[in-house]
């Protein structure tokens, strides 16, 4: 089996779920080729892993006019009338104004070359991931292979939907009409998928797959977390949150709540990985708040190195305000730590609150607050939270269990049962199953 694998810009620093799912498919036999629309700038990649994928993988911009001219005369030979009728499209799909249609003349230059890619590889499924331009340049693509080819070679796309931006602005992301176009939609989580349901018509909920995100188990695996003994004598307690600094991921609430925790006599420290717009404003905002020492500000670090941070914490935090099902409460859990986090989203589906973590009413500090103290005094049942964390990654977010669930939709079509899961894999299609390990 082989696809091509179309995302806005990869490999990239907050896309490094795209680049497990990509491997993990390859482990089974699926032959993944990658096409990023923007080349990720260099200086960006953060791994070996992310160096060596971004050598593999094809960027149609910036524009090589030579690449362009070949492209475009090729497909205008193969189908002239598809090749008009597929412009046309891209402009009908445009939103209306003279930027958004530039916008939709760039996805019919980018489709294009997309095709004639795929078309000298011998691709004929197309799998695109996030919101915006990838899946209107697959969309385009397809239906240009399709309305100049044979019914023999026909065509296919599916994309990957994560939520929540594509939920913000509904009308630009054309839901409706990709959701109709596409063969399926891989909708990470019952929430991601009862959203679209909203949007389209009840005759294409069928259509709509949930396939979970996930992660390596042997990758992150428990680790003896560093007790209060090894503290270098402080005795403070560790928070960690992982994400873009920027006002969506709660980053001033949190900041707040750990002077809070502070005014109430808890001595703690809080680890930032990750950059963002939003990070100088949210470092003058903890001096003012006089947590300024408390906090370590890690920026953005590779995969090779992130196991180090949850092993060295006592509890995770993400206080997001929106989200799809974040990866990195994910990872937090399969290392067995406690995790607090808004009950928003599909975050619900992950955590269990009281069991394998806190859930909270968004943007509520008092919450935000208590849940914090209470996890930090405790190491019972921080120790109780993260080994049910644990089993509820190994349950149903172990990324190999689901990236072969999606590679049998792949080989099989979605499924049509009514509550949108796919339908079992023969096992003449797929490896046996690996055994979870921890």
């Amino acid at each position: 089996m082989r696809i091509a694998c179309l995302i806005g810009r990869y490999p990239g620093i907050t896309h490094t779920f795209i680049l497990r799912e990509v491997r993990a498919l390859r482990q089974l036999g699926v032959d993944v080729r990658c096409f990023s629309i923007w080349r990720t700038a260099e200086n960006e990649l953060l791994s070996p892993l992310e160096h060596e994928e971004w050598g593999e993988t094809d960027a149609l911009l910036p524009l090589r006019a030579s690449r362009l001219a070949r492209a475009h005369l090729r497909a205008l030979v193969h189908g002239p009338r598809a090749y008009a009728a597929t412009f046309a499209r891209a402009l009908r799909l445009s939103y209306p104004g003279a930027r958004r249609r530039a916008l939709a003349i760039t996805w019919f230059a980018e489709a294009m070359m997309l095709w004639d890619a795929c078309e000298r590889l011998g691709i004929r499924h197309i799998y695109a991931q996030l919101q915006g331009t990838a899946p209107m340049v697959a969309l385009l693509a397809v239906e240009f292979a399709n309305a100049s080819h044979d019914s023999a070679a026909r065509w296919s796309w599916s994309h990957r939907l994560h939520g929540s931006k594509e939920f913000y602005d509904v009308y630009p992301e054309r839901l409706a009409v990709r959701t109709a176009s596409a063969n399926f939609v891989a909708c990470i989580s019952d929430y991601t998928r009862s959203q679209v349901m909203a949007f389209v018509p009840e005759e294409l909920w069928h259509k709509l797959v949930v396939v979970r995100c996930g992660v390596d188990l042997e990758e992150f695996t428990p680790r003896a977390h560093q007790g209060e003994a090894d503290r270098e004598g402080h005795g403070y307690r560790r928070i960690l949150t992982v994400g873009r600094v920027d006002a969506m991921k709660g980053t001033v609430l949190l900041l707040e709540a750990l002077a809070e925790l502070r005014r109430r006599g808890l001595e703690t420290e809080l680890t930032i990985v990750g950059d963002g717009p939003s990070k100088p404003k949210a470092m003058a905002i903890a001096h003012r708040l006089g947590v300024g020492e408390q906090v370590r500000w890690e920026g953005a670090v590779g995969q090779d190195r992130i196991r180090d941070f949850y092993a060295q914490c006592d509890v995770f935090c993400l206080p997001s305000f929106a989200e799809g099902v974040p990866i990195v409460l994910m990872e937090a859990m399969a290392m067995e730590v406690p995790v607090v986090a808004n009950a928003i989203t599909g975050i619900v589906e992950l955590v269990e609150d009281g069991v394998s973590g806190r859930l909270l009413r968004p943007g509520r500090l008092d919450q935000l607050t208590d849940a914090l103290s209470c996890l930090l005094q405790d190491p019972q049942l921080r120790g109780a939270m993260g080994r049910a964390g644990r089993n509820k990654i190994e349950a149903e977010y172990n990324l190999n269990d689901n990236v072969r669930e999606l590679a049998g939709i792949f080989a099989d079509g979605p499924a049509r049962a009514s509550n949108g899961r796919c339908s079992p894999v023969a096992e003449s299609v797929l490896p046996p199953k690996a055994a979870s390990t921890r």
